[in-house]
C-alpha cells in the first residue's frame, strides 16, 4: 500500500487547526496531526512550506454544460452597449452558414448602457438569415431575432406557457424578450447554450476548475430536451465524458418524470468512479436580475409584477418521492420569499415521510422572517451562492427596496438558526471561484454587512457544506477520500479581502497532486 505524509505549515477545517500533516494510503486519508509525530524513516514525504492545507474545496451548486458553453461558445459578457451586442454576434454570423443557429451566453443587461435587454430587432441588426438566441447570464431569461420566433412558430396568438412569459409590445407583438419556460419555445427548436458540445470541451472546461482549488461539484444536469433553457441532453454528453472526468460530480437531475429520473440515476452510477447520482432538481421561481423570482410584493423598479411561481406540488411530487427511493435527494430552486415559502412548506410535508432524506434550497435568496428558522426546524440545508451579491451590488436595493434587503442572502440568521450553508457559485452565472465565495460570504461586497459569517464559517461553507449538501462524509474523516486543497494563505486568518488574491499551490484528488493542464479552459 503506497503512503505519503503530505506536510504544510498547518492543517486546517471547519473545526480549527488540526496539526500541519496529512497520512494519506491509497487515495484515502490515514491520520491526522504533527509531522514530527507521523514521521517515518520508510515514509514518502510532499512538503509545501507556507501552505495551509484544508479539505478539498467543493462548489454545491454547478451547471457543468453551461460552464462550458460559456467558454466555448458565444460569450457577450463584455458587451457595455446594443451596438456592441450586434458587434459580437455579427462577427460569429460572418462565419456561420446562413439558417444556422447562434446561440450566446452571459447577456447582462444591467451593464449595458441602455440598461435594459435588446430586443428582436437590436438583434436582427446583427443577422436575419440566422436564428439568434442570446441568454441573460442568469439562465432565466432569453432574448431571441426575428428569425427565431419564426422558426419556433412564435407570434402575437401565441400564448404563454405554464410557468413563463413572451414579452410583447403595446400592440401585443413578441419583442422578442422571453422568460422562463418560454425560453424552451425557441430553445427546443434553435438549439440551447450548450449545442453542438464535445465530450472534450466539457472535461477541458472542468480540468480548469481543479486549478481553482475544486475537487468536487454538485452538477446540475437535465436529462432531453424543453428543459429549462432548452439546454438539450446534458445527461448523454456528460456520460460520455464521464471516464476523463478530472473531478467528483454528485448529479442532481432535472427530469419531467419519476421514469426518467430512474433511467438518468441508473446511467450515471453506471458511468464512472467520479459521477454519482444525487437527486432531483426543481425549479420553483426564476431570478432576481430577471425579475423572475417569486416574490410577496411587488419588485421596488417593476410595480407591475411580483415574478413567477413555476412550482407545482402535484407535479414534483411523485418525481421528488422517486428520487429519494433511489437513495438521492430534493433540491429546489428558489429564490424570493414567496418561492421559498412555498418550497418550505412543500419540504416540511415531504420530512414528515422522509425523516433522513437529503434535502436542499437552491438560493435561498429572499426569506420571509418567519421562514428563516424554518430551515433548521425542517432539516433543510441552504445551497446558497455568496458570489451573487458581487454581481448584484449595483442594483440589488433598487430592485428589492430597503425593507426586504434586510433579509436577502440571510447568511448570519440561518447560521444562527443552526441551518447547514452549502457554498457554491451557480456558475456559469458567477465565476468558479471558492475563495471569491468565501470572501463575499464574509465581507458581503458591502451588502447588509450584520449578516457575514465569519472565517471559519465561511470556509465551512465551501467544504463541509459542500459534502453535508451532496450526501458524501464529513471531508477530512478518517478514511475520507483525500481531496485536499494548498493555499498560500491560511483562508480563516486571512481578511476577507485578502482571500481574493490567495492563490492555489496545488490541488490533491485522491490523494495525488494533480497537476497544472495546458490545455484546460479557465474562466476569465
Amino acid at each position: 500500500m503506497r503512503q505519503t505524509l503530505l506536510v504544510g505549515d498547518r492543517v486546517r477545517d471547519a473545526s480549527g487547526i488540526l496539526g500541519d500533516a496529512i497520512l494519506i494510503g491509497s487515495g484515502r486519508i490515514e491520520a491526522l496531526g504533527w509531522a514530527g509525530e507521523l514521521r517515518r524513516p520508510d515514509l514518502a514525504e510532499e512538503r509545501y512550506p507556507g501552505t495551509t492545507i484544508v479539505p478539498g474545496l467543493g462548489d454545491a451548486h454547478f451547471h457543468p454544460s453551461g460552464y462550458a458553453a460559456a467558454l466555448t461558445r458565444l460569450n457577450v459578457s463584455s458587451a457595455e452597449s446594443f451596438d456592441d451586442v450586434v458587434r459580437l454576434v455579427s462577427a460569429v454570423a460572418a462565419e456561420t452558414p446562413d439558417g444556422s443557429s447562434i446561440v450566446g451566453t452571459r447577456l447582462d443587461d444591467e451593464h449595458l448602457t441602455e440598461r435594459e435587454l435588446p430586443d428582436r430587432m437590436v438583434l436582427d441588426q446583427a443577422s436575419q438569415s440566422h436564428p439568434v438566441l442570446l441568454y441573460r447570464y442568469c439562465g432565466h431569461v432569453a432574448v431571441a431575432n426575428t428569425s427565431a420566433l419564426a422558426e419556433a412558430g412564435i407570434d402575437s396568438s401565441t400564448p404563454d406557457p405554464h410557468g413563463g412569459v413572451i414579452d410583447r409590445d403595446a400592440s401585443g407583438v413578441p419583442t422578442g424578450v422571453l422568460r422562463e419556460t418560454a425560453i424552451e419555445l425557441v430553445g427546443d427548436r434553435v438549439g440551447g447554450r450548450s449545442k453542438g458540445q464535445t465530450p472534450d470541451e466539457l472535461n477541458r472546461a472542468l480540468r480548469g476548475l481543479v486549478q481553482q482549488g475544486l475537487t468536487r461539484l454538485g452538477a446540475i444536469v437535465s436529462v432531453g430536451q424543453g428543459v429549462f433553457c432548452g439546454v438539450g441532453d446534458e445527461l448523454d454528453l456528460l456520460c460520455s465524458a464521464a471516464p476523463e472526468l478530472p473531478l467528483d460530480l454528485s448529479v442532481f437531475v432535472i427530469a419531467a418524470t419519476a421514469t426518467d429520473l430512474e433511467a438518468a440515476a441508473n446511467r450515471l452510477n453506471r458511468a464512472g468512479r467520479r459521477v454519482s447520482f444525487a437527486g432531483l432538481k426543481v425549479f420553483a421561481d426564476g431570478s432576481l436580475g430577471g425579475q423572475t423570482a417569486a416574490m410577496d410584493e411587488p419588485y421596488a423598479d417593476g410595480p407591475d409584477h411580483t415574478g413567477t411561481l413555476r412550482f407545482d406540488a402535484r407535479t414534483v411530487d411523485p418525481v421528488a418521492r422517486a428520487a429519494i427511493d433511489l437513495g438521492g435527494g430534493v433540491a429546489i430552486h428558489a429564490i424570493g420569499d414567496r418561492a421559498n415559502r412555498t418550497v418550505l412548506d412543500y419540504m416540511a410535508s415531504l420530512r414528515n415521510d422522509h425523516s433522513d432524506a437529503l434535502l436542499r434550497v437552491e438560493h435561498a435568496s429572499v426569506l420571509g422572517e418567519g421562514d428563516i428558522g424554518r430551515f433548521a426546524d425542517i432539516d433543510v440545508i441552504a445551497s446558497v451562492q455568496p458570489a451573487f451579491m458581487a454581481s448584484e451590488t449595483d442594483w440589488l436595493e433598487r430592485r428589492l427596496g430597503s425593507a426586504r434587503l434586510t433579509r436577502t442572502y440571510p447568511f448570519r440568521s440561518l447560521t444562527d438558526a443552526g441551518t447547514v450553508l452549502a457554498g457554491g457559485s451557480d456558475c456559469p452565472v458567477e465565476p468558479p471561484d471558492p475563495l471569491m465565495g468565501m470572501a463575499a460570504a464574509r465581507d458581503r461586497c458591502g451588502i447588509i454587512p450584520d449578516q457575514a459569517v465569519t472565517g471559519t464559517e465561511a470556509l465551512a461553507m465551501f467544504t463541509d457544506g459542500v459534502t453535508a449538501a451532496l450526501g458524501l462524509p464529513q471531508p477530512l474523516a478518517l478514511g475520507a477520500r483525500a481531496h485536499l486543497t494548498l493555499l498560500d494563505q491560511d483562508p480563516v486568518a486571512v481578511p476577507a479581502d485578502g482571500l481574493r488574491t490567495t492563490r492555489i499551490v496545488s490541488t490533491w484528488i485522491d490523494g495525488d497532486s494533480v497537476p497544472i493542464d495546458p490545455n484546460a479552459l479557465v474562466w476569465s
